[in-house]
């Protein structure tokens, strides 16, 4: 994929929807926080926590977290929905022992994005975008290549590189003002190096 400035194509789409109503997919809430707060002025948002590659008791965690994040700052609203792990199963079902980053975690970008943009078209929000681009260790370009494909005629993609202009750096610095849960590792249980589920894969 060639090189692309998404936050700068970020800024220039914000001025053009301004005040538009944005459904926000979010891992987690240390991401979340320096992603909503760089949004939380230009946007009516409304988050979704869909991460079904998520562990039921780390997801737990997770949820409750980002809706003391959100609750505490007042910055969003929440969208609630169902964990539906087993989907996650199904859509890598064949892919467990492929590297953090590879085709393992392209089917999990596109299942999240998937929902969040029926979501959104259902619902009636303008915009849709994730908070996944704020970290280092996720690809910026597939995830906005996979967005852009979930385009439709009422829906827009908000593109974005959240780790640009310190995002980063602010969310490891927002989530010790407000105490959050940072978590060491995606949630996947893939990517934990001691998972016995690979054992009877």
């Amino acid at each position: 994929m060639n090189a692309c400035n998404y936050d700068k194509i970020m800024c220039g789409e914000i001025e053009k929807y301004r005040g538009a109503k944005l459904l926000l997919h979010c891992c987690c809430a240390p991401c979340s926080s320096a992603c909503l707060e760089r949004l939380k002025d230009c946007f009516n948002i409304t988050v979704l926590f869909y991460n079904p590659n998520i562990e039921s008791v780390e997801y737990a965690r997770r949820k409750r977290e980002l809706i003391r994040l959100i609750t505490e700052t007042g910055w969003a609203k929440l969208l609630d929905c169902d964990g539906e792990q087993e989907k996650f199963y199904a859509a890598v079902r064949g892919l467990e022992r492929e590297k953090e980053g590879g085709a393992r975690c392209t089917e999990c970008f596109k299942l999240r994005l998937e929902k969040t943009a029926r979501l959104a078209e259902s619902n009636s929000f303008n915009l849709f975008a994730t908070t996944l681009t704020v970290s280092p260790l996720k690809n910026a370009a597939l995830i906005n290549a996979i967005g852009e494909s979930l385009q439709s005629e009422n829906l827009i993609w908000l593109h974005s590189d959240f780790k640009k202009r310190g995002g980063y750096l602010r969310s490891c610095e927002l989530s010790k003002e407000h105490n959050l849960y940072r978590q060491n590792y995606c949630g996947c249980v893939y990517s934990q190096p001691d998972t016995k589920l690979l054992e009877n894969k």
